[in-house]
């Protein structure tokens, strides 16, 4: 793995983002903002899942108007998601919000950009330049890559928000092709000190867009470029929390809950190993501390994996076998696979 680019530490809320914190996890609301009891409630879903800062849509003056009433209901800081109307900034920091989504370019003319960006400076609220793919500008080299283009367009908004003095900063360079958003983010992270938030936009559903979301932001992250995550799913957002959380796993940035460690089926096995798995992985989603389970399904394998792990199963025909930390604690019968391996996790 690269080392980490090390970029300029701000805060959000109570949370660090970059100068080699580690990587955040971020989702988005889908409730209506304007509902504050629903959002606070989905807000508080997903901080049980992990997510550490969350992003709330603002279409109107009603939604800034909820703002308040949110951000004091939750625990994790609040970031307001702003197009086009200038007001909507300026409610969104009078409520008391951590962080900005916007791209100043397209909130109007200098004054109203300016407006916006004293009342941030003033109360020390950091701003996310968001681009992407889909909406650049139009006055761009049409010669250009579009990676090329996200970028040119990123540091159009950088050097507006420095010529107001402002450096509370970060930045997004989103787009659905996964080697565009990489050669995106590789090109701007050698020009600009501010953290990156990391992701790849409209993804898709989890089966395909966690697949997607983890090249992107797994390559990288391994490539040491990214200080936020956040994997954009059409599903539930606690589905994006718990996909980014894998990513990081995978590459031991940072552990949370378990790991599970399953064989694929094949021929060898003489139990039904999918179910055994799956029964296991649901039971293990109660658990937010950080261990490592294996459910393995034949002789070849199983042993040594299940050895591996904190605790472990090797399931054969009838009976299977318990590892706890490489040594065998027990074997139990077929019908108590499941059971007999919850038990001693939750004794782990």
């Amino acid at each position: 793995m690269n080392p980490r680019r090390i970029s300029k530490p701000i805060k959000i809320g109570n949370v660090t983002i970059g100068g080699g914190a580690p990587v955040v996890i971020q989702s988005m609301t889908n409730t209506d903002t304007r509902d504050a009891r629903a959002t606070i409630r989905q807000i508080k879903e997903l901080e049980d899942c992990g997510c550490e800062i969350i992003r709330v849509a603002v279409p109107d003056m009603e939604a800034a108007e909820a703002l308040s009433a949110i951000k004091k209901g939750i625990s994790i800081p609040l970031v307001a998601d702003i197009h086009f109307d200038y007001r909507l900034a300026l409610a969104a920091l009078e409520a008391g919000v951590d962080g900005l989504r916007l791209n100043p370019g397209n909130i109007g003319e200098a004054d109203r950009v300016r407006a916006v960006v004293l009342a941030a400076k003033q109360r020390q609220t950091p701003i996310r330049i968001g681009v992407n793919a889909g909406s650049l500008p139009k006055n761009l080299d049409p010669l250009w890559s579009t990676a090329q283009k996200m970028v040119e367009s990123a540091m159009e908004q950088v050097r507006l928000l420095e010529s107001l003095d402002f450096d509370l900063i970060k930045i997004s360079l989103k787009a659905f092709d996964v080697p565009t958003t990489i050669e995106a983010y590789r090109q701007i992270a050698g020009m600009t000190p501010y953290p990156l938030h990391v992701g790849i936009t409209e993804a898709g559903t989890p089966r395909t867009g966690i697949i997607r979301s983890s090249v992107g932001i797994g390559t990288l992250l391994y490539m040491g470029i990214g200080d936020t995550i956040r994997v954009s799913l059409t599903a539930d957002p606690k589905e994006e929390v718990f996909a980014a959380w894998e990513i990081l796993k995978s590459l031991d940035l940072r552990q949370h809950g378990p790991v599970l460690v399953s064989c694929p089926s094949c021929g060898r096995a003489e139990v039904d190993i999918i179910a055994i798995a799956e029964a296991v992985e649901k039971e293990l989603l109660k658990i937010t501390r950080p261990i490592k389970v294996a459910v393995m399904g034949c002789a070849v394998n199983g042993p040594g994996e299940a050895m591996d792990a904190d605790i472990g199963i090797a399931c054969g025909k009838g009976r299977g076998i318990l590892f706890r930390k490489g040594e065998k604690i027990g074997v139990v019968d077929e019908k108590d696979f499941l059971t007999a391996l919850m038990t001693e996790v939750e004794k782990f």
